[in-house]
C-alpha cells in the first residue's frame, strides 16, 4: 500500500464500500467510492428512475448553538438566516472581503441549534472560519461522530417510508428528527442530484446498520461519486472548486436567487457580511461575466477547462464542468462567459482537441427537477 493511500481518511462506511465491490479513489482527502460494479452510467440512470444511496460522510457537519447563532451567522453569509423557520433549510454562501465565494453550504434550523453542512474540501477552513468569527456569540460545535447518507431519486420516499412513514410528510428543504427503524437520525428532504430525496445525519456507529437497511429496500442501489457528479451537473448545480470558488462572486455565478431581498441593498438587514459592497455593486451594475449552461448537439463531451470562442474565434469564456449527460443524451456543461454572450440561445464554440464543437447557451437544469414541494 502506498503512503498516499494509507494517509487517506475513511468514512464509517469504508468497509461496506469494499464489500459492495466499489472502485475507490482519493477525494477531498478521503478514500471514496467512485463507482460500484454496475458502472457510472447504470448508477446515474438508476438514481433518476428509482433510488440511489450515496455516502457523503466526508462532508463537514457543524452545530451552531445559542440564541444569537442566526444573527451571528448572518455576519458571514449574504443570506437570510434570522427568518429561517424551525426545521426549514436554506442554501447559503460564505463570502470573503472581495465578494467571492469561500464555500457553499446548507443551513437548517433545529431545536438544538443551526445545523450546517459544508463541503469536504473546505471543511477544516470553514470550521476555523466560523470558530474565529462566531465563537464570541455562539458555540461552534463540529460533529465528527456523525455520518451523512443521501438517498436520492423518485422512489426514495417509498424506500425511506418503510423505515418511518413520517418522512413522507417532509417537503423540499425541510427536515426533522426521525427514528429510522429504531436508529435516531436528523433527516432533510434535499440533495444534490436534482431528484426528490433525503439527506440523513446519523451517528457514525449506527451508519453501516442504517445503510444496510436502506440497501435492503428493492428500490435502492449504492451510487458512487462518478454518478453524483453527472447527476448534479445535469441538475445545473455548482461544484465548489470548479463552478464556484474564490475567483467567482455570487452575481457572476448566477446565484443571486440565494440572496434574499432583506439582505440586499435597501433591505432591512442589508450588508454586514464580507464583500457586501462588491456584491451590491454587481447587483446594481451587473458583472462582466456570468455562469451559464451549455448544450451541444454533437457527441463530443466538452470537459472542464475547454475554452469558448465566438464565431470570429475570439475567446469569450471557459467551461468549468462538462460531461455527456446520460439523461439528456447530449453533452452538457457549465461555463463562465462574457455577459454579452450569456443570453439563452447564444451560439458558441468549445475548443476540444483544437476542433470547434458548437455549443448553445441553455437554461438549467438540463433535465427537469423532481423536488417534492407538497
Amino acid at each position: 500500500m502506498s503512503a498516499e493511500s494509507t494517509a487517506l481518511l475513511k468514512t464509517p462506511l469504508h468497509a461496506l464500500h469494499l464489500e459492495l465491490g466499489a472502485k475507490m479513489v482519493p477525494f477531498a482527502g478521503y478514500d471514496m467510492p467512485v463507482q460500484y460494479p454496475a458502472g457510472v452510467m447504470a448508477e446515474h440512470k438508476h438514481t433518476r428512475a428509482a433510488a440511489g444511496l450515496f455516502d457523503v460522510s466526508h462532508m463537514g457537519q457543524v452545530l451552531l448553538v445559542g440564541d444569537d447563532a442566526a444573527a451571528a451567522l448572518e455576519t458571514l453569509v449574504p443570506v437570510d438566516i434570522l427568518d429561517l423557520g424551525l426545521f426549514k433549510q436554506r442554501y447559503a454562501l460564505f463570502t470573503n472581503d472581495q465578494g467571492t465565494i469561500l464555500d457553499d453550504l446548507m443551513v437548517a434550523r433545529r431545536t438544538d441549534g443551526l445545523f450546517v453542512v459544508v463541503n469536504a474540501g473546505c471543511r477544516d477552513q470553514d470550521i476555523a472560519h466560523m470558530q474565529q468569527h462566531l465563537s464570541g456569540r455562539c458555540e461552534v460545535r463540529p460533529l465528527p461522530d456523525q455520518a451523512l447518507l443521501a438517498l436520492q431519486g423518485p422512489q426514495a420516499v417509498t424506500a425511506l417510508s418503510r423505515l418511518n412513514p413520517g418522512v413522507a410528510q417532509l417537503v423540499f428543504m425541510t427536515g426533522g428528527f426521525f427514528e429510522l427503524d429504531g436508529i435516531p437520525t436528523f433527516v432533510t428532504r434535499s440533495g444534490y442530484t436534482g431528484e426528490d430525496g433525503y439527506e440523513i445525519s446519523v451517528a457514525a456507529d449506527r451508519s453501516v446498520e442504517l445503510a444496510r437497511k436502506l440497501l435492503d429496500q428493492p428500490e435502492v442501489k449504492p451510487i458512487g461519486l462518478g454518478a453524483r457528479d453527472s447527476l448534479r451537473l445535469e441538475a445545473g448545480l455548482c461544484l465548489y472548486g470548479h463552478d464556484i470558488d474564490t475567483t467567482t462572486t455570487p452575481v457572476e455565478a448566477s446565484l443571486i436567487w440565494a440572496i434574499q431581498k432583506v439582505r440586499r441593498a435597501g433591505g432591512a438587514r442589508a450588508g454586514g457580511y464580507p464583500g457586501a459592497a462588491v456584491i451590491d455593486r454587481q447587483f446594481a451594475d451587473g458583472a462582466a461575466r456570468k455562469r451559464v449552461g451549455l448544450v451541444s448537439s454533437e457527441r463530443m463531451p466538452v470537459r472542464e477547462g475547454a475554452r469558448l470562442v465566438n464565431a470570429d474565434g475570439q475567446d469569450v469564456g471557459v467551461v468549468t464542468s462538462g460531461t455527456l449527460g446520460p439523461t439528456v443524451g447530449k453533452p452538457v456543461a457549465l461555463a463562465y462567459v462574457q455577459t454579452p454572450y450569456a443570453a439563452i440561445g447564444t451560439e458558441l464554440f468549445a475548443l476540444v482537441r483544437d476542433k470547434r464543437t458548437p455549443m448553445t447557451v441553455s437554461s438549467t437544469p438540463f433535465t427537469p427537477n423532481g423536488y417534492f414541494r407538497g
